[in-house]
């Protein structure tokens, strides 16, 4: 550091007194007075960067962020070698969320002030939120070197290198760490998190028998808390040890805990049971000596077979039926995978029916034959036998007419059945029951949502979000509610509305982005509170968080719709042209931005209380864009598509749908090998899968197109790739004719023919005729592939779309969705019409 920069920082008494007050000042959140402590030292020294960046920063708390973020890159220009003036500039970068940004001001800080605590310890957070190990484990080396008589910094840094994948510097940090302690009180919390912490990188290293030892001698000695940690823990390790103890310890966690069944598992896998009739034996004998617990029955089913499953199945059903338990089919539906168990449910239902029938000679209380007749409906409904259903159902309505299960049964056979406005009655009767209950209020609103009644869904999703919100969509995206996410999302897709739908998507993001967000505190949290297991368990979890499988889809359909405005620009003009509304349009609009006004006024304080008042270092959540119409007419769809898909490569590999999706921004982005890498994993997936053939004779034709072939070193690859996926010698016409013919029963294999058809310029009377050909008997036409085809027949502009919707409608006569479109006004007017509150129904939150 140069004298002219010490003597330019340098402050005389007086003034660097003052700078002290507006950093004491600043950290009591006494934001006026700072601000103006500042001014007067600025005022005398103009070109003080430390002044000016905490005056910035006090700037910023306040809400003037433009101002402030001058000021503070203007001080760090004026001293660029002060560790305050990259410290204020990396917490406003960390407050708006830019981590990378803030770690290279951090570590810039640090070459001025290499052992500043406040700001090893916020750099160390970011490193873990980064996942930037290697630096992770330096940096925890100097804050245990700075500060050795903290046993946090210890702890972290043995964490550190555990993250780093370096167990044995881990353990050996633990092991200093435990030779340090003294006077540790018997059953000490912190001190049992590390004990346990310290078993399990024992137990990652490979050591298991040094881990049973240390868990054995803890545990006796009355250092560790968690008893059931040490039960589970040293029944694992024994196990792995594959000692003969491993079987009475998972014996007595079965005792401890009948109903789980990951013991049962342990303990039969501990036996060296291979066979399921030896363990059929262990699992009777054990429910003799428990009889109450339910999972050794349970677990008994998947064993058994023949005449023995028949045995056990009729006992548990009976106990079950009698008791009247509602999740029963949920509980079984795993055994239908087998045709013959199958078989056995049906018989045993309909000999329990025959039994508990009111009109038996054999007495019987009547919810027996109620819950038999739930069952049965259910069991019908996953058959795909849904008029033998819904006959069920209704006698089971007319026994007992104030069951709310049976009206959600109802719903959901009339769902898949193809009725959607059905099944909203459905759930509205369910819900009318009930008006205090959440679950059928939510359910009734999803159905609702569903059958594109987007304005009664709101209405009811309002009846249990609070009262003061701007309005129920606003507070259940506060809520981070992604149950209502994706299905309004879904719904406004499917209404056509595509700036909505693209909205709703970009929320699910930016829900899952906060998640990771949140993280953020418990780097240091957990390190200051020993919560280290856990802590390890958060981390991993976090990593694979976007694996979910709402943002998949969301992923997936925001994609879709990106790509669609990047092929049809003129699908933004039809959004943002000024057409004239429709009254209920206007309505709707009215409405909205009634809702946003009331939100921004509730914003707003009512009175200011005190010119103290922090506001925080975030950038406030101001949307600019509330119909999503600015989102639909971005000018960069593919990039946001990508952006959208990249962390599905790693985290949804498995999901062949998530490479289609890549491939088709990968080829319109002109990154030709990674396109070409999506379809070859695609590929590897399911090498006849629909969307894949379709997107092969894409890249065909796409490749003919080319001028010239990619440049090295990608050339090479892209076309040796391309010829594995498919030879130059088979022609598309050819390809496409023998992929039909292997697939002729496949109602979407003949779907993708029929579009590899149209691809091919073939006539539109041929790419009909392909897909009426899913109307033979021998093809097995599901609703969802109809629905889909008849849209492609529609966006084709095709003759025949009036022939295929009557033939559905025939063939799906309980289906409603084939129904001409005033058929499907009148069933929609009929649904909005129903009683949608009545006084019992109101909910005060």
């Amino acid at each position: 550091m140069s004298k002219l920069q010490l003597a330019k920082r340098a402050l005389p008494s007086k003034e660097g007194t003052l700078f002290k007050d507006v950093l004491t000042l600043y950290e009591t959140r006494q934001l006026k007075k700072g601000l103006k402590t500042a001014d007067q030292i600025l005022k005398k020294f103009p070109e003080h960067g430390e002044t000016m960046c905490m005056k910035g920063l006090i700037l910023v708390h306040m809400g003037r962020r433009e101002e402030g973020m001058d000021l503070v890159k203007k001080g760090v220009r004026l001293d660029l070698t002060s560790h305050i003036c990259w410290h204020v500039f990396g917490l406003i970068q960390k407050g708006e969320k830019n981590y990378e940004e803030a770690l290279k001001s951090y570590m810039q800080a640090l070459r001025f002030d290499k052992e500043n605590m406040n700001i090893l310890r916020d750099a160390a957070s970011l490193q873990s939120q980064l996942r930037l190990y290697d630096g992770l484990v330096e940096t925890r080396h100097t804050l245990a070197r700075c500060r050795p008589v903290l046993r946090a910094n210890w702890i972290a840094l043995s964490v550190a290198y555990h993250l780093n994948g370096n167990l044995e510097e881990a353990k050996k940090v633990l092991e200093h760490y435990e030779d340090s302690l003294k006077n540790v009180p018997d059953y000490d919390v912190e001190h049992s998190e590390t004990t346990m912490y310290h078993v399990k990188v024992l137990e990652d290293i490979g050591d298991y028998a040094e881990a049973l030892a240390f868990l054995d001698v803890n545990s006796k000695s009355r250092v560790i808390v968690d008893k059931t940690g040490v039960m589970e823990t040293r029944a694992r390790l024994l196990s792995k040890l594959k000692s003969d103890e491993a079987e009475h310890a998972w014996r007595v966690l079965i005792d401890h805990n009948p109903d789980c069944t990951d013991y049962y598992n342990g303990y039969l896998t501990s036996q060296n049971i291979s066979s399921d009739d030896a363990a059929l034996l262990v699992l009777k004998e054990i429910s003799s000596q428990i009889p109450r617990a339910n999972a050794p029955r349970r677990l008994a089913l998947a064993y058994s077979s023949g005449d023995q499953f028949r045995e056990l199945a009729k006992e548990y059903l009976t106990s079950a039926l009698v008791k009247g338990v509602p999740s029963l089919f949920a509980d079984i539906k795993s055994l239908y995978e087998n045709q013959a168990r199958l078989e056995s449910i049906q018989s045993i239902l309909e000999q329990l029916l025959a039994e508990h029938t009111p009109a038996s000679s054999s007495p019987t209380e009547p919810t027996t034959y109620l819950w038999i007749l739930y069952f049965q409906a259910q069991h019908f409904s996953h058959l795909s036998q849904y008029d033998k259903a819904l006959e069920v159902l209704e006698r089971a309505i007319t026994h007992t007419p104030t069951l709310p299960e049976l009206y959600t049964c109802k719903g959901r056979v009339l769902k898949r059945a193809g009725d959607p406005y059905g099944a909203a009655r459905a759930l509205e009767e369910a819900r009318r029951l009930d008006g205090q209950d959440r679950f059928l209020n939510t359910k009734c609103a999803k159905y609702h949502l569903r059958a594109g009644l987007i304005n009664e869904a709101y209405h009811f999703f309002g009846l249990f979000t609070k009262k003061d919100a701007a309005s129920p969509s606003a507070d259940l995206e506060d809520m981070q509610s992604l149950l209502y996410l994706i299905e309004d999302a879904d719904a406004q897709r499917r209404l056509g509305k595509l700036n909505l739908a693209l909205k709703k998507y970009a929320v699910i993001n930016k829900v899952f982005d906060e998640i990771e967000d949140d993280q953020y505190d418990f780097h240091g949290y957990s390190m200051r509170k020993f919560t280290v297991n856990i802590y390890l368990n958060l981390l991993t979890w976090e990593d694979n968080l976007r694996s979910h499988p709402v943002y998949v889809k969301a992923a997936l359909s925001a994609s879709q719709i990106f790509v669609a405005l990047h092929d049809d620009p003129s699908i933004v003009k039809r959004f943002t042209s000024s057409e004239p509304l429709t009254s209920a349009e206007k309505k709707a609009q009215k409405k909205a931005k009634k809702a946003a006004h009331k939100k921004e006024e509730d914003k707003k304080p009512a009175a200011p209380t005190s010119t103290n008042e922090d506001k925080g270092l975030e950038i406030p959540n101001a949307d600019d864009d509330p119909d999503g119409l600015k989102l639909l007419g971005c000018s960069d769809p593919l990039e946001r598509a990508a952006k959208f898909l990249h962390p599905l490569t790693t985290l949804a590999s498995k999901n062949i749908d998530v490479w289609i999706a890549v491939y088709d921004v990968a080829i319109r982005r002109k990154k030709y090998l990674q396109a070409v890498r999506a379809l070859a994993h695609a590929r590897e997936l399911d090498a006849d899968y629909p969307e894949l053939h379709v997107r092969l004779a894409h890249l065909r034709k796409t490749v003919t197109s080319l001028p010239q072939v990619p440049p090295a070193p990608i050339g090479e690859v892209f076309t040796s790739t391309v010829s594995a996926l498919l030879p130059d010698e088979v022609t598309l016409e050819t390809f496409n004719s023998q992929y039909l013919q292997r697939h002729s029963s496949s109602p979407l294999a003949i779907f993708a023919a029929a579009r590899v058809l149209k691809t091919l310029d073939g006539p539109l009377e041929e790419v009909d005729n392909t897909i009426f050909s899913t109307l033979g008997p021998d093809v097995k036409l599901t609703l969802k592939s109809a629905r889909t085809m008849l849209d492609y027949l529609v966006q084709l502009g095709s003759l025949r779309v009036e022939e295929y919707r009557t033939s559905c409608d025939q063939r799906f006569p309980l289906a409603t969705v084939f129904k001409t479109a005033e058929e499907q006004a009148s069933l929609m007017k009929e649904t909005v019409e129903m009683p949608i509150a009545s006084p019992k129904d109101e909910v005060e939150i």
